[in-house]
């Protein structure tokens, strides 16, 4: 069986995509162990996530890169998160920001939120909580009036519930492949390049020279079309793939 391999996003720099149906997200987080659990649990709901271990790796890659919302811990090494924050906002920066923090206390809660913070979250922290807070903020500061269900025959997907149905039998689908599937309803009947692939389900901006779009096709090809009819997905030879109503 084909094996898929990982690798580190490349990012560019690029506008908010509230539309996308999934957030870009930056953690700063120094503690590795709880990082490691926070980005894992953010890439399987379906976000792209990156971290970075101090504050100001944290601030530069913030700077650097555009971002949906910034988790960000309030007591980080080489700089503190309250003083990334006051930074990004000093620069004219509205990326919602949810801070993580062993301080519960009011004052404290207040003192982040007035540093530039737009919501606050204690430590011990429950994943749910933080991953539903996240959603929060970034639909408060990206308000859409984007379609939320999109339908090609009888294959339909809703962005709000993460769910997709054929037949009007749901789908289960994984992450990765609800998002791939969300881009090729998107832009369906459009021929749809590796690259275009690469770039906008991956977030990769180059070439990782594996079979991971193959990979990831065949399987949802296997869910969507497998024991229908009439095929959807379909691949253009020498030129990418299209998801269409054929008939």
């Amino acid at each position: 069986m084909a094996q898929e391999t990982e690798f580190s996003d490349l990012r560019c720099g690029g506008s908010h995509t509230p539309d996308k149906g999934y957030m870009r997200i930056l953690v700063l987080e120094d503690d590795q162990e709880a990082a490691a659990y926070l980005v894992k649990g953010l890439k399987e709901s379906g976000h792209l996530t990156d971290h970075a271990g101090d504050g100001e790796e944290g601030l530069e890659m913030a700077i650097a890169r555009d971002y949906d919302v910034l988790v960000v811990d309030r007591m980080l090494p080489k700089r503190d998160g309250l003083s990334v924050i006051q930074t990004l906002r000093a620069r004219g920066d509205t990326t919602p920001v949810l801070i993580l923090s062993a301080l519960g206390k009011v004052d404290d809660r207040v003192v982040g939120l007035r540093a530039g913070g737009d919501d606050y979250l204690t430590k011990p922290y429950s994943f749910t909580e933080l991953l539903a807070r996240s959603e929060g903020l970034h639909r408060r500061a990206y308000p859409s009036s984007a379609e939320t269900r999109f339908q090609v025959a009888d294959l339909e997907i809703d962005l709000l519930s993460r769910r997709a149905f054929r037949g009007g039998d749901e789908i289960l689908l994984q992450p990765r492949e609800f998002r791939l599937l969300e881009y090729l309803m998107k832009h369906a009947g459009q021929v749809i390049t590796r690259t275009m692939l690469l770039e906008n389900v991956w977030d990769y901006h180059f070439d990782p020279q594996t079979n991971v779009i193959d990979v990831h096709i065949s399987r949802l090809r296997a869910k969507i079309d497998k024991n229908f009819d009439k095929a959807l997905l379909q691949t253009v030879r020498g030129a990418g793939y299209t998801l269409r109503d054929s008939s």
